[in-house]
């Protein structure tokens, strides 16, 4: 079975965490493509896909929303997972309750155009010289510092998750030679 793991990223957690996806689910005997969604990539035949983005501004970044507009009906037509990255393990415990509360408010936009089967917020690595000076002052304000905040652990195991069910799922025939 063909796998999309399409990301769009800044600074370069979420091409990490992409990529830690991809491996694991090839653990798991899937033919996986990581891609960077920016750059009018399509879903080129995959047979299911998984898609993430870094979040600013409580959203998706341009290129992840762009690749879903410009492909949802090929999405709807495969199993979809969705995946943010973000600041959650980075944020002091006020700010985490309130994120966890707020995720599903990242992919609102899409729940019209697209079925997916699970969305999953990660936390990325938060570097004070990627930040401007107020963006540094809300990250003491509002964060337990910079550093590098990811779970790999909780990557894998969505991740395994994910492989189980596609897996399980009946093959797909090769749309090559379905001509």
């Amino acid at each position: 079975m063909r796998v999309l793991v399409g990301y769009a990223t800044a600074q370069g957690s979420t091409r990490a965490t992409a990529e830690q996806i991809g491996d694991r689910l090839r653990r798991h005997g899937l033919d996986v493509e990581v891609r960077d969604l920016d750059g009018g990539v399509s879903i080129g035949g995959a047979d299911a896909v998984v898609l993430g983005s870094a979040v600013h501004g409580r959203r998706w970044l341009p290129g992840a929303r762009a690749f879903v507009a410009a492909n949802a009906p090929e999405l709807a037509a495969v199993p979809l997972w969705l995946f943010s990255v973000g600041m959650g393990r980075a944020l002091r415990r006020p700010f985490r309750v309130l994120l966890r509360a707020q995720a599903d408010l990242v992919v609102a936009e899409f729940t019209d155009r697209l079925s997916f089967r699970d969305h999953r917020a990660f936390s990325g690595v938060v570097r004070d010289d990627d930040l401007s000076a107020t963006g540094r002052l809300l990250l003491r304000l509002m964060c337990r510092g910079a550093g590098d905040h990811r779970d790999p652990g909780a990557v894998d195991e969505w991740a395994d998750g994910i492989a189980r069910v596609l897996t399980s799922l009946p093959r797909v025939r090769d749309r090559s030679a379905a001509g």
